[in-house]
């Protein structure tokens, strides 16, 4: 009986594995198409991007022949030479046109794209905000004055890509506040420029627009993530940006491009209208902040800022108008300094450059005292990184699902993806012999409960209360310290993200912080570099080393053929306590003036 069953079910048996071996296989076949066709479409928005930023271009090019046949005897080389102070003042009072200005910035950006890829696209409407301008009843602090943005900070009618193709499709409804209040102040957005893509890294690609190259050698990473911007302002093509900063992303393309660049603090200028890859990330807020070619720039900028219409359109930024004494005062000041902080030597050239900088401001009259930033490894793990992947960095994976990743971000990325009890294996493992990998890596396990991310937030409360009993102790009013550099070989920030800890620390903190280059790199400094061992003698030192050996070798093509000739840019960092912007910037014009006095003598 029981076997007559069995013979009458062994046939429904055979289709019944034969039907599903059949559903397998289309299942695989229908995965593998999905999957082919999301490629395709992907495939297709990058060209579709590709395609308006280039004709984009080409409409801008047109623009601007038909200025030059309208207008033929500009000087153009005169007016991209003016220092920004004295171009509002020529457009202040009418020997210079908005529109001349603008056009011939355009041209200039023009050119300095197609060697560095800077541009994600010019923004068409400048053209009506030329006409916009004449119909105010008064002229704002930075009236004509063409201003490149930052990828994703928002204006009205384009992307704010962050380099993600899901970003591809939604254009922004209105203008940030920040771009309403510049063109309240007269000043013409013109173009936004390119991002490394999710904003993660200080490198600068992505797979939409591509990569771009630092306007002094096209090996050399611009830095990032406002790298688009270093290399336009830096290339000549514009004389006023906005970047903006979570772990460096203003002061390393201005260390790498020769800029100076400001980073607030966070809640100085208005975040609102400004997109990001993962919200909601607090403890270690973002900033937007200028980047320009001299100190006075940025001080104009921040006080055009600064203003009622700011206040008023962004009730959470508080009313605190730029502070014109505090800029302009001569008082000497109490400057503390060191020129490493533990966690990652920096190069000989970049150690120079605070000594160099510290012996001038004491020759000034001013007081110098060392300072040494408390517990940097601790911050760099256990505060700064563990605040981006306190979810072991699923929502970071999930903004790149359906992207294709960038080769910068794949070391990232697959630190992310191993297993949380795998993370924690192979950080006990490498404890003993690279004890900072090992961090890194347990750091990348995420947190566990709510308890802990609460915890995590009060000990970033009490480290900025120790580093500030610290400062007042010594009775600080600025510190001068190192910044990342000289500009990195493309490709090598991805390798190295833990290397930021220069400027990471004062976004833990919410310092304001600035950049001012002071020199260039040197013959001197590349025998020094020979010596150099790091402090850990594990594989980031050795790759570090790598960096700069390629980045200290002579760079600029064009002055091999020259006596001396000349190296990559060499910064300093410029240190106040928060809210206190125009103390910052006080400070860096006096760094600044001091360092040009030096190279003209």
């Amino acid at each position: 009986m029981i076997q007559q069953q069995l013979r009458q079910l062994l046939p429904e048996m055979k289709v019944d594995a034969s039907a599903a071996l059949t559903l397998l296989g289309s299942s695989v076949a229908a995965l593998v198409v999905w999957k082919w066709l999301g490629k395709k479409m992907i495939q297709k928005k990058m060209e579709e991007a590709q395609r308006t930023r280039d004709e984009g271009m080409k409409k801008m090019a047109k623009a601007v022949q038909q200025f030059r046949e309208q207008v033929p005897s500009v000087q153009t080389d005169a007016i991209l030479s003016l220092p920004l102070l004295e171009l509002t003042g020529r457009l202040q009072e009418g020997s210079l046109s908005p529109r001349t200005v603008l056009y011939t910035y355009v041209e200039k950006a023009l050119e300095v794209t197609q060697q560095t890829n800077c541009l994600r696209h010019f923004i068409p409407e400048c053209e009506e905000q030329l006409q916009e301008i004449q119909r105010h009843k008064e002229k704002g602090l930075l009236y004509g004055i063409p201003v490149s943005i930052k990828d994703h900070i928002g204006h009205k009618g384009h992307l704010a890509t962050c380099g993600l193709v899901q970003c591809l499709g939604t254009l922004m409804e209105e203008d940030s506040v920040l771009v309403k209040v510049l063109k309240r102040q007269g000043a013409i957005p013109f173009a936004m420029t390119n991002v490394p893509q999710s904003l993660f890294s200080y490198d600068c690609s992505n797979p939409i627009f591509g990569r771009t190259s630092n306007p002094f050698n096209p090996q050399k990473s611009p830095g990032g993530s406002s790298g688009g911007e270093g290399a336009l302002i830096a290339g000549g093509g514009s004389i006023l940006g906005i970047g903006s900063d979570m772990g460096g992303s203003i002061r390393l393309p201005s260390s790498f491009c020769g800029l100076c660049g400001l980073k607030p603090t966070a809640e100085r200028l208005s975040l609102s209208g400004v997109t990001g890859p993962v919200n909601g990330i607090l403890a270690v807020p973002c900033a937007l902040g200028p980047m320009a070619r001299d100190v006075d720039s940025l001080a104009l900028c921040m006080k055009a800022l600064l203003c009622q219409e700011m206040f008023q359109l962004d009730p959470a930024v508080p009313p605190i108008p730029f502070n014109e004494e505090v800029y302009s005062s001569s008082a000497p000041l109490r400057v503390g300094y060191y020129d490493t902080d533990g966690y990652f030597p920096l190069p000989p050239c970049m150690r120079r450059a605070v000594k160099e900088t510290r012996r001038a401001l004491q020759a000034a009259g001013h007081q110098l005292v060392p300072f040494s930033p408390p517990r940097v490894p601790y911050v760099m793990t256990e505060l700064f990184l563990k605040t981006f992947f306190a979810d072991g960095g699923r929502a970071w994976l999930d903004v790149l699902t359906g992207n294709i990743v960038d080769p910068v971000l794949k070391p990232l990325v697959n630190s992310c993806k191993f297993p949380r009890l795998v993370k924690k294996l192979l950080a006990l493992l490498l404890k003993p012999l690279f004890p900072r990998l090992a961090d890194y890596l347990s750091v990348f396990a995420g947190m566990r409960s709510v308890k802990e991310m609460w915890n995590h937030h009060h000990q970033i409360q009490v480290y900025r209360s120790q580093f500030i009993t610290q400062w007042r102790e010594l009775q600080l009013d600025v510190v001068l310290c190192p910044i990342l550099g000289p500009a990195f070989t493309k490709g090598y920030p991805g390798k190295l993200l833990t290397a930021i800890s220069s400027t990471m620390l004062y976004n833990v903190l919410n310092f304001p912080a600035g950049v001012v280059p002071v020199s260039t790199v040197t013959e001197a400094d590349e025998e020094e570099l020979k010596l150099y061992k790091g402090c850990c003698d594990d594989p980031w030192d050795r790759a570090l080393k790598q960096v700069w050996e390629v980045v200290e070798q002579r760079l600029l093509v064009g002055a091999q053929a020259v006596s001396g000739a000349v190296g990559m840019p060499v910064a300093v960092q410029c240190v106040a306590l928060p809210w206190q912007e125009e103390l910052c910037l006080r400070f860096m014009k006096e760094v600044e003036t001091l360092s040009r006095d030096k190279r003209v003598a």
